[in-house]
């Protein structure tokens, strides 16, 4: 492959890529409309827009380098997957916040009752010093409750916009205290907090532990790439084979089998919560 067709595949992918960059913005500016509403699925934030731009100027630059249709699916898949893969776990750590702030959150609802304030009040008074990782959902949970919705689907739908079993456990407790009178609720919210901040304890040091595998993803993603890499830049000989219809079969196989290693990778990364005692569909929490 000459230097002019390496540079104006190059600039074809570039060029593609800042016209979908440009698509995006324009369609996120103008009114909504049918057209913007089919899109968002699609895009769904600026950074799955990033995310898309960068896979399909990794297709292009793929076909440009190699000629490979396979290469055009795998760089395109691999810019799209793998930043989630092997980049830094933000779910795990937007679910510890989450946790952490539930316990926050319960203590400040068992010293406002200490204080001979009522359930609703308490919860009420919590809404614009809750912590900030649940701050919308207490305001939510709050509002429902001064609009004299029922305490238990309140609660249950805050469970479900939280989404821990620690939350799940809170709001059965409130609710419990919410519809009948609840002996000691102050010593239960206690426990309740001190076992969510064991939780949370616990999940930073997994955390800790399963780094190792993440780390391990990311060496074996870098060295093989960059092999890849070297060999297509200082060697292009050597991977002449797979210019054929079988290299092509064998390629698509290899990159499946990648995906499959990658995914059971990154399963054994993924920190589990334990099961849900409330589940988002629940209309009773306190029965």
């Amino acid at each position: 492959m000459s230097t002019s067709t390496l540079l104006l595949g190059l600039l074809g992918g570039a060029a593609l890529g800042f016209g979908v960059w440009l698509l995006l913005l324009t369609t996120s500016a103008a009114p909504r409309s049918a057209a913007r509403a089919r899109l968002r699925p699609l895009v769904g934030d600026r950074r799955r827009a990033v995310r898309l731009v960068g896979a399909v100027g990794a297709g292009v630059l793929g076909w440009a380098l190699t000629g490979w249709p396979v290469a055009v699916v795998l760089a395109a898949a691999g810019v799209w997957w793998l930043p989630a893969l092997l980049g830094p776990d933000r779910g795990h750590a937007e679910r510890l916040a989450r946790i952490e702030a539930v316990a926050s959150w319960t203590e400040q609802i068992r010293d406002l009752m200490a204080g001979a304030s009522g359930l609703q009040h308490a919860i009420t008074a919590t809404a614009p010093i809750a912590p900030e990782p649940i701050r919308a959902e207490v305001g939510r949970l709050a509002d429902r409750l001064r609009a004299a919705r029922s305490p238990d689907k309140a609660l249950a739908d805050f469970a479900a916009a939280v989404d821990t079993p620690t939350a799940d456990l809170v709001a059965a407790a409130l609710a419990g205290a919410a519809s009948r009178h609840t002996a000691d609720l102050g010593t239960l919210l206690s426990s309740l907090a001190e076992a969510t901040r064991e939780q949370a304890a616990m999940l930073v040091r997994v955390a800790a532990g399963r780094a190792r595998v993440r780390t391990a993803m990311r060496i074996i993603v870098t060295v093989t790439l960059a092999l890849a890499v070297g060999l297509l830049v200082f060697n292009p000989t050597y991977l002449a084979p797979y210019d054929g219809l079988f290299g092509q079969v064998a390629l698509a196989v290899i990159g499946v089998l990648w995906a499959i290693a990658l995914t059971w990778l990154a399963r054994l990364a993924r920190t589990d919560l334990g099961p849900r005692i409330l589940r988002p569909d629940t209309q009773e929490v306190g029965a």
